[in-house]
């Protein structure tokens, strides 16, 4: 883009950035967009340096500290520990008197999908290792550079009020943002601004038609007997588990289709000729709004206490997680996509698209070219009524303060998510380019909002009048509850030795696919 379209759109944005006429200036958004671009270089260090980590959830030791270190050079003051989880973290920094804004995104990976970027086929880092095969080794390191700039544009302008950047810990697990809540670190926020990776770029606003959700493990006890010799005398744990289980799924028939449900057996015995005397089953039940996810659960509840009376064992249950249905805000999601229009895609080259297309194909999914046009802002009537799908406990966040969620364009569209085909490109100049365009958007966005009292004075009106009249915040966490911080630790311990052999060195190489020996641009070359 021209400097003088570059001016125009921003002049464009500040004028129509929602209802609310904006305050800030073109010049100083235009100061955001040079000071993104200036810090290109550390958030390309920051996205691969992160995916080298691989860390799933509750162990992003290596990323939360070098993140948290980023942002104290930068003069932040961090908080390590938040909540009560060690991989958590507070950063916060003032400019006086004035609005506080939260930026956070999510820095966990998940288990078993090591993958090495930049290559077109399923090849592990790793062989079993984790990795970012859902690509949240790029939103901190976005959010990070939009708040450095915005930093920049506060100082110089004598704008007033407060940046506070939080880690999503555990996502993957559905694990924390409701602890968050419960420990107060949004207590004192105005307005709240999450990321998370996406093939397009942009915002929405409403009930966003995913499901809640709540984590639970249920332990069962019995005894244990030669399992040959005299089982009449050992009672199942295993037994009491697999009755669970079958009653659960005699029972989702005759649920709402909405609903999703789903279980692993984390501890099944010791050997089969002794009668198991301990075994759990580790559930998620998931539905649209909060009174439907507390039926599931009481529906669990039961069937766990019947099997356990039919197997004549004992059942005790722990929740893991909680994650609220997600609702963006309406006013935020106005301001912050009349900037995404304003600052526009990344400009993909012939090697991004190519490498697109390469991995289309060497994986059978439907070749789709990087996004060049914009969507329009999501609505709840674009979208249409909802069937139930996927959670994100961003929820829990956007229950309590004005919330709004931006969507980035840094992977590949039709890549299986949850899948090593969703790390291929995060660590590659798609990846790249999409956190430098988000992180443009989001820190003009933080402007606006820090400019203008009426965003933030209409954000808070459409909480109370139109979202807090669908539905009542209604976590299912008791005082008793305490974050998961077992969860992944057994597994890390075994994993980290060979994981650390990858390791991002940005002093000796300038990406993370020169130091692995990949030469990307031979992708301009695919057709």
């Amino acid at each position: 883009m021209t400097n003088y379209k570059m001016l125009a759109a921003l002049l464009a944005a500040t004028m129509m950035a929602g209802p609310a006429l904006a305050l800030s200036t073109p010049a100083q958004k235009k100061a955001i967009a040079d000071g993104v671009e200036a810090r290109a270089k550390l958030a390309q260090e920051m996205v691969d340096m992160v995916f080298s980590y691989a860390e799933p959830g509750f162990q992003e030791h290596k990323t939360s500290e070098y993140l948290a270190a980023i942002l104290e050079k930068n003069g932040f003051k961090v908080e390590r520990g938040a909540a009560g989880i060690p991989t958590a973290f507070n950063a916060t920094w003032s400019n006086g008197p004035g609005p506080k804004i939260a930026l956070g995104s999510d820095i966990d990976g998940l288990l078993g999908l090591s993958q090495y970027p930049g290559t077109v086929e399923m090849k592990p880092m790793v062989e079993g290792g984790p990795g970012h095969g859902e690509g949240h080794n790029s939103g901190m390191p976005m959010v990070i550079i939009a708040a450095l700039a915005a930093k920049d544009v506060m100082e110089k302008n004598g704008i007033k009020g407060t940046l506070m950047l939080w880690p999503g810990v555990a996502e993957e697990l559905l694990a924390t943002k409701a602890y968050y809540v419960r420990a107060g670190m949004f207590k004192d926020v105005d307005a709240s601004i999450f990321a998370h990776v996406g093939r397009d770029f942009g915002t929405a606003w409403g009930p966003a038609g995913n499901n809640g959700m709540v984590s639970v493990e249920y332990t069962f006890k019995g005894k244990t007997a030669h399992a040959a010799g005299q089982p009449w005398d050992g009672r199942s744990a295993l037994d009491g588990v697999e009755l669970m289980n079958i009653g659960w799924n005699m029972r989702r028939e005759h649920l709402p289709v909405t609903q999703r449900s789903h279980y692993v057996i984390t501890e099944g015995g010791g050997q089969p000729n002794i009668v198991p005397e301990k075994a759990s089953v580790w559930y998620y039940f998931r539905e649209g709004n909060f009174a439907k996810i507390r039926g599931l659960y009481e529906i669990g509840n039961r069937i766990a206490e019947a099997a356990a009376m039919a197997t004549d064992t004992t059942v005790t249950k722990r929740t893991l997680g909680y994650a609220a249905p997600n609702f963006g805000n309406k006013p935020l999601a106005e301001a912050l996509y009349a900037n995404i229009k304003a600052v526009g895609l990344p400009q993909w080259s012939a090697a991004d698209q190519g490498f697109a297309k390469a991995m289309q194909q060497a994986n059978g999914v439907k070749v789709e070219p990087l996004a060049t046009t914009l969507q329009p802002l999501s609505t709840p009537d674009l979208r249409g009524p909802s069937m139930g799908g996927g959670s994100d406990d961003i929820g829990d966040i956007m229950w309590t303060v004005p919330t709004v969620t931006v969507r980035y364009p840094s992977n590949i569209p039709n890549a299986i998510g949850h899948n090593r085909q969703s790390a291929i490109a995060m660590a590659t100049p798609i990846a790249h380019k999409g956190v430098v365009v988000a992180a443009k958007a989001v820190g003009m966005t933080v402007i606006d909002l820090l400019t203008t009292p009426k965003i933030i004075a209409d954000a808070k009106a459409y909480q109370q009048d139109v979202q807090f009249k669908t539905d009542t915040y209604d976590p299912l966490l008791t005082p008793q509850d305490t974050p998961a911080i077992h969860l992944n630790a057994d597994i890390m311990s075994k994993m980290r030795p060979q994981l650390e052999k990858f390791y991002y060195d940005p002093a000796k190489y300038k990406t993370y696919l020169e130091q692995l020996g990949i030469n990307y641009e031979d992708f301009a070359k695919v057709k």
